[in-house]
């Protein structure tokens, strides 16, 4: 890829904080192992200064943010990246504050871990940090990748609460206004491994306007211009298109009730495929050997 491409965003489906989903240190440690060998590495490769860029690891979302900064360290440093810093952001004062901010400027890429999406948007929404990350992202070449809650948070629109068992109750899914790097999706992670094509299917069918991506673990989008789509990982995406919806019943029901939906199409990609936001256009890569990298 160009890497004086705009708009470089990549998001993936998680399973690498431990503080939000109980995993042990060995855990956290094995299942980094796929971001070394993928998408940690592809990250480093469409970066404006590749093995010399400046990252910063946003720990916002995490419960465990000592503990998960110097695990996304360790990777990097294991891929020679050497330039690596570590912002445990708690408060919207320190998103605002003048260091902080100076950091982001002097970055050539950020990556948010996961955690609480929640903490992301109420901690950083109309700060001066936002800002100026949307600011490089529009203008320079700059590279925002997100994990779990990081990328959830990534859209206009994100998921912050809702079971998979419910989904499709009326009122069980519940929606805010996220960071809005990408507008017209709204992202689910840990998709496939927790059953979550309900929550995505309900997201979709209230709001038809969003194309539904639901990143399994392992598995990440590298989407670059704001509409070109490729699958990098290990894993599968699911993507739930709403825009062709013929009716549901979304209005009549009551709340706790169940919801009807006609007419969504769902389409799965994997390492390689191509997907265009604009003309909602799926390009399968049939050639995918087995040693193939992200």
């Amino acid at each position: 890829m160009d890497a004086d491409v705009r708009h470089k965003l990549i998001i993936i489906g998680g399973s690498v904080d431990k503080g939000s989903f109980s995993e042990s240190p060995d855990d956290l440690t094995r299942k980094l192992k796929f971001f070394e060998q993928g998408i940690l590495n592809r990250i480093i490769k469409v970066s404006a200064k590749n093995n010399l860029s400046r990252i910063e690891i946003i720990t916002t979302a995490s419960s465990i943010p000592e503990e998960v900064g110097q695990e996304y360290v360790k990777a990097f440093l294991g891929l020679d990246v050497m330039n690596v810093g570590v912002l445990n952001i708690k408060t919207r004062d320190e998103a605002n504050a003048a260091e902080n901010v100076d950091r982001l400027k002097n970055a050539d890429v950020v990556m948010f871990t996961g955690g609480d999406q929640l903490r992301l948007t109420s901690i950083f929404g109309g700060t001066t940090f936002h800002h100026l990350l949307l600011e490089k992202y529009e203008n320079e070449n700059f590279v925002i990748s997100g994990t779990s809650a990081g990328a959830a948070a990534s859209s206009n629109n994100m998921i912050y609460q809702g079971s998979s068992q419910g989904a499709l109750l009326k009122g069980e899914v519940k929606i805010t206004g996220g960071l809005g790097f990408i507008n017209n999706v709204i992202i689910d992670t840990h998709f496939v491994q927790r059953g979550r094509i309900g929550r995505l299917m309900y997201a979709c069918a209230s709001n038809p306007m969003n194309l539904g991506i639901g990143l399994g673990e392992d598995t990440g989008l590298l989407i670059t211009d704001g509409y070109v789509m490729e699958a990098i990982g290990s894993g599968l995406i699911i993507l739930v298109d709403g825009t062709q919806m013929r009716g549901t019943n979304m209005t009549e029901v009551e709340m706790g009730e169940p919801v009807s939906i006609e007419n969504l199409i769902v389409h799965v990609m994997s390492i390689g495929d191509h997907f265009d936001l604009k003309t909602k256009k799926l390009s399968i890569d049939h050639y995918k050997p087995a040693a193939k990298q992200a």
